[in-house]
């Protein structure tokens, strides 16, 4: 406490009565102050007072003058303790409000380098008493120290200040990772006095310390120059520089890193910018597509709501408008309030999303979305599912295989493609880029099918089509395929959430592999375009040094046998599955058994003839045509196959 021109007895006084309060005594214990000491402080004496307060044994016994001896000859030694001690918390308090506003304030400036930097400097002089601050960041490609900020403020590029990382003080801390204090700057070998002689500063002392990262490893080195305050830089100082560089560390590595994904979004925006100018749909594009109304579905072909037809046989500049017309026949684009020119722009923008590898291509999402409509018109969904997730369904089948690159997962993360880098540690690399590219053209302007959505609603879209798309990967579907088979045992609940969700997966897999339910022309014409993506993969994996797996080898894909293995372990279980939950689509289970017969009468025969594997795709037309010279598709082959080559010619005319 402070004493100025104070009575001694008062001060005693009101010491004893702060006392009361710490202290609980007995009824009968009295404290009582003595006579004042004949020593009076000065009247214009401040100085730090520390009193004593000892509470006797006997409440009737006073302290002798033996006592107040002890007590004088305890001080002595005590009162230094107590000095240091109460100098030393004063210093951690210090210490713990650097830190403290170091995190709050150097944290809240990540978003630029400069600026924290800048902010560092200021920070540190004025924690440390210097007079200048300098920091430099290391830069690992060409091993120098890089100067950009400085007391005075920021520097261009072209101005910035560069030394190399092993020389002078900057660089020997920088290399050692250890705090350096100089008391005398100029007797210190490591110092160069050019500077000071060309400018006229005298630099009389330095304290220099190492920033680093989380991984303690060296990011930088801040230089603090001329202590103000006191002689030079001492063990105080030291420990408060490394107490503030904790936090520095940090702050610029998670600043760099900002720095990086800021730019990596900025290339991202830029590339997406690119691709949707190359994929720009011209109005043109959308009043020729609009121009003569919307087509009514038995217009296109009368029997384009049947599970017998083959979608694949309209012509590829039909399919917008086929598109359209499915939407309309379903009712959404009413109930939604859907406007036709955004309707229009979305359908041409996912078309030409679309690249043209052999089988994932825009025809392959144009027969996925018209067997959801199939589902749609056949099997009632209306009374299984929402009106919202039957929409989500079908605009997920559009885009369920956006910008595909003829490859699958496994090759993205096996040849470490920038689709893996950003989504192979969340799984289904290909899935989620298609996912995104869906959003993309969302987000593009004049694209947006949902902008008349309650925010609620539109969030709850989006969540259908990503786990829907997702559904997609055939690694999801083995995943969930006990629970969709302990649903199908139950018995469907349109009221469970859990059921729903499992019905749309199902339902989305069973669209996704609908050219299976086709009748045998077009499926023998399916699996020669998928080999042929897969014969594709598996030659960029040789080129890569990597060994293809089987189905997509050239030289070893047996064709008819894969097909068979792929139909009983996947297409077959999935659509006894769909039959178990619907009935009426009894006849696409039918479809694939019977398909998956004409595929084991072509490894027959392909065995008689003792022709090696790598003719199995080749052969292919020739068996056929061979197979149905000799009757094998029976007498309703038309009803079987969908549309045959001549059928589409019929159909188109």
């Amino acid at each position: 406490m402070s004493v100025r021109a104070l009575d001694s007895a008062v001060v005693l006084a009101g010491v004893l009565q702060e006392c009361v309060f710490v202290y609980l005594l007995e009824a009968e214990s009295r404290l009582r102050c003595e006579d004042p000491p004949h020593e009076v402080p000065p009247e214009e004496t401040q100085s730090q007072c520390c009193c004593l307060l000892l509470v006797s044994e006997d409440n009737h016994q006073l302290f002798c003058q033996a006592d107040e001896h002890v007590i004088q000859h305890c001080f002595c030694y005590t009162s230094t303790v107590l000095t240091s001690t109460l100098a030393f918390q004063k210093e951690q308090k210090l210490k713990f409000e650097c830190q403290v506003r170091g995190r709050e304030e150097l944290f809240l400036l990540l978003y630029d380098v400069s600026v924290l930097l800048q902010e560092i400097i200021i920070e540190a002089r004025n924690l440390s008493n210097a007079e200048i601050c300098s920091v430099f960041l290391l830069d690992h490609f060409s091993h120098e120290l890089v100067a950009k900020v400085f007391d005075g403020g920021v520097v261009n590029d072209d101005e910035e200040f560069r030394i190399p990382a092993d020389q002078g003080i900057a660089g020997h801390v920088a290399t050692t990772g250890k705090i350096l204090n100089i008391k005398d700057a100029y007797s210190h070998p490591l110092f160069y006095r050019g500077v000071d002689d060309s400018t006229g500063f005298r630099t009389r002392n330095i304290l220099c310390f190492p920033i680093k990262d989380e991984n303690e490893e060296v990011i930088g080195v801040a230089e603090l120059v001329n202590k103000t305050n006191g002689p030079w830089f001492n063990r105080f100082d030291e420990d408060l520089a490394t107490a503030f560089s904790i936090y520095c560390g940090i702050s610029i590595a998670h600043s760099l890193l900002y720095k990086k994904v800021h730019e990596a979004q900025f290339r991202s925006h830029l590339a997406n910018e690119m691709m949707m100018y190359h994929m720009k749909v011209s109005e043109e594009e959308v009043t020729k597509l609009l121009h003569s109304g919307i087509e009514p579905v038995q217009k296109i072909h009368p029997d384009f709501s049947e599970f017998t037809y083959t979608p694949r046989s309209l012509p590829d500049d039909s399919t917008p408008m086929g598109i359209l017309s499915m939407l309309e026949d379903m009712g959404f684009i009413n109930t939604y309030k859907i406007n036709l020119h955004t309707l229009a722009r979305f359908c041409l923008m996912v078309k030409k999303g679309y690249r043209d590898p052999p089988y994932h291509n825009w025809m392959h999402a144009f027969s996925v979305s018209h067997f959801c409509y199939l589902l749609y018109k056949n099997l009632q969904l209306s009374n299984y599912l929402e009106d919202i997730e039957i929409l989500a369904l079908f605009v997920s089948c559009m885009c369920h295989d956006l910008d595909h690159r003829g490859t699958n997962n496994s090759f993205q993360v096996a040849s470490q493609s920038v689709l893996a880098a950003l989504y192979s540690s969340e799984g289904s690399v290909m899935e989620r880029h298609h996912f995104a590219q869906a959003i993309a053209i969302l987000n593009t302007q004049g694209c947006n099918i949902f902008e008349k959505f309650s925010r609620k609603d539109y969030q709850r879209m989006l969540d259908l089509m990503r786990d829907i798309i997702l559904a997609t990967d055939l690694a999801h579907h083995l995943r969930i395929f006990k629970d969709l088979q302990k649903m199908a045992d139950a018995g469907y609940n349109p009221r469970s959430q859990t059921h729903r969700s499992l019905l749309l997966c199902l339902l989305m897999t069973s669209c996704d592999l609908s050219d299976q339910t086709k009748g045998w022309k077009t499926t023998r014409k399916i699996a020669e375009l998928i080999y042929k993506e897969f014969f594709s993969q598996g030659d960029l994996e040789k080129a890569m040094g990597n060994r293809p797996s089987e189905m997509m080898d050239r030289e070893k894909a047996y064709i008819p046998e894969l097909q068979i293995s792929f139909m009983e372990h996947i297409a077959m279980p999935i659509y006894k599955l769909l039959q178990e939950i619907f009935p009426r689509s009894a006849e696409l289970y039918e479809r694939v058994a019977a398909n998956r017969e004409q595929w084991a009468k072509v490894s027959h025969k392909f065995t008689i003839r003792g022709l090696p594997s790598n003719n199995s795709l080749d052969f292919l037309d020739e068996e056929f045509e061979l197979l149905q010279s000799q009757g094998a598709f029976g007498d309703d082959s038309h009803r079987m196959n969908g549309c045959l080559d001549d059928d589409c010619d019929k159909h188109n005319q």
